[in-house]
């Protein structure tokens, strides 16, 4: 059987995209938990928290249920905004950034409790804004933690399998992506296709890996 490069096209996408989106909402996510003094933050906390601890097939039969067609905010999208997240790419970009949330923040979080607070109380003496602060002196000192929350993000939607098949099903060419094509390729007993498709996955999550652990080895020693 020829194999077929769509699902690992398709999977590349929906892993940028998705880092993408998460690096944009993940910053100041991040930098609310680290500073803010909300008295309730710990339940924000755990919601970002549970795809952690919950089982993949629990968030996307919830989403599955949120977004289908018959349901309030299913429709309401489908016919206001032309927008249907069952069973579509956009929907399996939906789910990876709700999926790999905690991936992008915990890193970014933790980067920003460690920097010095005199760092940003003398700033804030010079009369410098929030927005300036993280800009120009909080951002540059996570630069780790960022590499660290993109690459663990990229990674873990890569991998993913539960969440994409129940909200996006198997659809070649729009939702199949590589981690459902190795199961498929598995019940299909072809094997060698199965194999090309787990090695291709392994081969680009341990080149990622071993390109941050040298960077975050680098940092280190300019310090």
């Amino acid at each position: 059987m020829e194999f077929d490069w769509t699902p690992l096209i398709l999977t590349l996408r929906l892993a940028t995209v998705t880092t993408s989106i998460l690096l944009l909402i993940g910053v100041p996510l991040a930098y609310w938990l680290a500073y803010s003094s909300f008295r309730y933050k710990f339940i924000i906390e755990a919601l970002v928290s549970m795809p952690l601890v919950l089982p993949p097939s629990v968030l996307g039969f919830y989403l599955l249920i949120a977004f289908s067609p018959q349901s309030f905010l299913g429709n309401f999208l489908n016919k206001y905004l032309g927008l249907q997240l069952v069973f579509s790419f956009e929907g399996l970009i939906f789910a990876s950034v709700i999926f790999s949330l905690p991936f992008m923040v915990h890193p970014i979080t933790s980067g920003f409790k460690s920097i010095p607070q005199n760092l940003t109380e003398a700033a804030q003496t010079l009369g410098k804004s929030n927005f300036t602060i993280l800009k120009r002196i909080l951002i540059p000192n996570i630069k780790s933690s960022l590499l660290s929350g993109v690459v663990l993000s990229f990674a873990h939607t890569i991998g993913e399998f539960g969440v994409v098949l129940m909200i996006g099903g198997n659809i070649s060419g729009q939702t199949r992506v590589a981690s459902i094509a190795i199961y498929d390729e598995v019940e299909a007993l072809n094997y060698s296709n199965a194999n090309m498709y787990a090695f291709i996955l392994f081969t680009i999550s341990f080149s990622i890996l071993i390109i941050v652990n040298y960077f975050n080895k680098k940092q280190l020693k300019t310090f």
